[in-house]
């Protein structure tokens, strides 16, 4: 698996490299200066685990490299760092399908910290679910939905929440879990008592 990071900014883009090497050694990051070289790296590297996207590229306008990146990515999380204010562009980033949107100016612990959630380890074995100690209780209403056969549609119905960010949720939660899918998700919680909310 492999990490894109894509801003036209060389210092910053070394620095962001820099930052997710300390936090993830083994995976592979991509420096690309602008969003037309993705399908590119794609192409070349596979679909990446991750994309950190700067909002102000020589060929991006707005939020619009964000719908870009989110319509060749639909499974990617998706980190907007960006020197503008989140109360600027937070919220449209959002909703064009951003995961997360951090301020350059927030400084390297804080992108680290926000970097590290989305690069949570697997479990060793890779084959086995693990039953988490304690679940959130968001993530024990997902699996209860989940268990019911709802959509992801349904969920953000019933949640008051985005379509994306569902999958954002049960992403995790599958990560958590160590499962693959929604079927194995559900098979995991009734086995394992976790339905009980």
């Amino acid at each position: 698996m492999s990490i894109f990071v894509i801003d036209d900014h060389p210092l910053m883009r070394e620095a962001v490299v820099m930052l997710l090497r300390r936090l993830r050694a083994s995976t592979q990051v991509v420096e690309l200066e602008r969003l037309a070289s993705v399908s590119r790296a794609i192409a070349e590297h596979g679909e990446p685990e991750l994309v950190c996207l700067d909002l102000k590229l020589p060929d991006t306008n707005g939020v619009s490299g964000v719908r870009e990146v989110r319509q060749m990515l639909p499974d990617t999380s998706l980190i907007v760092l960006s020197a503008s204010p989140a109360s600027d562009y937070e919220d449209l980033s959002r909703e064009a399908g951003a995961d997360a949107y951090v301020e350059k100016s927030a400084g390297a612990a804080q992108i680290a910290r926000v970097l590290r959630e989305f690069l949570a380890d697997e479990p060793e074995d890779e084959n086995a679910p693990t039953i988490p100690e304690k679940l959130s209780k968001r993530q024990k209403q997902l699996l209860v939905m989940l268990d019911r056969g709802l959509s992801n549609r349904d969920i953000a119905e019933q949640l008051q929440i985005s379509e994306h960010t569902v999958k954002v949720h049960l992403w995790r939660l599958f990560r958590r879990l160590n499962v693959k899918s929604r079927s194995q998700a559900s098979h995991l919680a009734r086995t394992a008592g976790l339905l009980e909310l």
